[in-house]
């Protein structure tokens, strides 16, 4: 005990965890083990996980075909450059991804993280018009409350106002954002949605290389869901004035929105898509960026003659090794009948919770969970009382949300559901913050 109290002291002295404070740290609970769908505290104490490790791991943890296929592949090698050089668990895998992703998915790739991935999907866009010559083309256009990643690139696109980032708006990019989509995600198109589409298209298309966004979902930036028919409108504009579609997929990829992929609920395909998160199962990091042959080739035929993007650690054979048999699991068990549960027990549970004086609205889809609260929430306070309860739920800003893992039974998100809505009784509130991120 004495050791693990050294270890912390020394980690809230010198260790910087993601948006926090060096300064007032939010506390931190150190983690023994894990496995199935609970995290072990050093106490002992069990968690049922609500957060899937940021979303990644879908198969729960300490999965024995994940750990077999790391070990496997350690035996071999754990890593080679990629420049010059192959190997069969990035060729397996890049088979896999071309097979599963929407048709004209067929050039791959691999890199380090979902940051890294938008940042090349995005020097992709534009280098895909300076290959055609064009050099009018050097913006980019979103829709606000979107979340892509922290490097720059990435930032750039996520929310400019209300984002993480927004501290950041004097030395960022300047690209052209949308209000965010009004149009329910069970109904058709609003016409101030529409409009708003049009405009925007037919006023800036000059000069915008390509329009990114989160499909159907958008995470960090808001847990936000919008309707199919807002997606289909932006792809018809794309396509209507000559801009590359990117989607973001690192998210709402991998069945995590009830389908294999945000972009299928509205049967869209884009010319660049970004994954992460739920590829390795969350094993490990790992990303990839998929485009098309048009996109791939025109790159290729420009005045550089090759991509130019190349990540010391992409295509890790560890990591390839463990996507590749994290996505055959994801096929073998029947995700679908399982997000679909886990969808169901979610609307049976959270769906009454609207009716508390503390909730503004109940966000279902997939295996995604949101209670939107009236006011922020202070993040430490209610963390001890969700640990106190037997949960690992983290919540952000006015959000309390829950992303499980698949396997996650009934009784375990039951459970979750209760506890968050017993947390409505005697939540803390406070102003919104940087430090209340997800």
């Amino acid at each position: 005990m004495q050791q693990l109290e050294s270890l912390l002291a020394f980690d809230r002295q010198h260790i910087w965890h993601p948006y926090t404070s060096m300064i007032d740290p939010l506390p931190v609970y150190p983690v023994k083990s894990a496995k199935g769908v609970y995290l072990e505290l050093a106490d002992g104490q069990r968690l049922v996980d609500g957060m899937s490790s940021w979303w990644c791991a879908i198969h729960g943890y300490n999965h024995p075909q994940l750990n077999a296929a790391v070990e496997k592949q350690l035996k071999s090698f754990s890593h080679v450059m990629f420049g010059g050089l192959t190997h069969q668990p990035a060729i397996e895998l890049s088979q896999q991804l071309v097979a599963m992703t929407p048709a004209g998915f067929d050039k791959v790739f691999l890199c380090d993280s979902g940051s890294v991935s938008v940042e090349v999907a995005i020097k992709m866009a534009f280098q895909y018009w300076i290959s055609l010559g064009n050099r009018d083309k050097k913006r980019l256009m979103t829709i606000r409350k979107g979340y892509h990643g922290d490097t720059f690139g990435a930032m750039s696109v996520c929310d400019p106002v209300g984002g993480m980032h927004h501290i950041f708006e004097a030395v960022l990019p300047q690209h052209i954002f949308l209000p965010e989509p009004i149009s329910a995600f069970t109904e058709g198109l609003h016409p101030t949605d529409e409009a708003q589409l049009e405009q925007a298209f037919a006023a800036h298309h000059h000069e915008v290389a390509a329009f990114i966004l989160e499909p159907i979902v958008q995470g960090a930036g808001g847990m936000r869901v919008y309707s199919p028919a807002f997606l289909r409108k932006v792809k018809a504009l794309c396509e209507a004035y000559d801009v590359l579609l990117i989607l973001d997929e690192i998210a709402t990829g991998f069945g995590r929105t009830g389908e294999l992929f945000g972009a299928n609920h509205a049967d869209v395909q884009a010319d660049i898509m970004c994954l992460g998160k739920a590829l390795t199962g969350g094993m490990m990091t790992m990303a990839a960026t998929l485009c098309t042959d048009q996109v791939a080739m025109t790159i290729s035929k420009g005045p550089s003659g090759v991509f130019m993007h190349g990540p010391t650690f992409m295509a890790n054979a560890l990591a390839c090794s463990v996507s590749l048999a994290s996505l055959q699991l994801l096929e073998s068990y029947g995700w679908k009948e399982k997000v679909d549960g886990i969808e169901a027990s979610l609307e049976k549970d959270l769906r009454p919770l609207f009716a508390h004086e503390r909730v503004k609205e109940i966000r279902v889809l997939g295996a995604i969970g949101v209670v939107e609260c009236h006011q922020s929430i202070q993040v430490a306070a209610i963390q001890k009382y969700f640990i106190k309860q037997g949960v690992w739920v983290r919540p952000f800003r006015n959000l309390i949300y829950i992303m499980p893992p698949f396997i996650m039974e009934e009784a375990e998100l039951g459970l979750l559901c209760q506890v968050i809505a017993g947390s409505l009784d005697c939540l803390l509130y406070t102003s919104p913050s940087p430090r209340d991120r997800g």
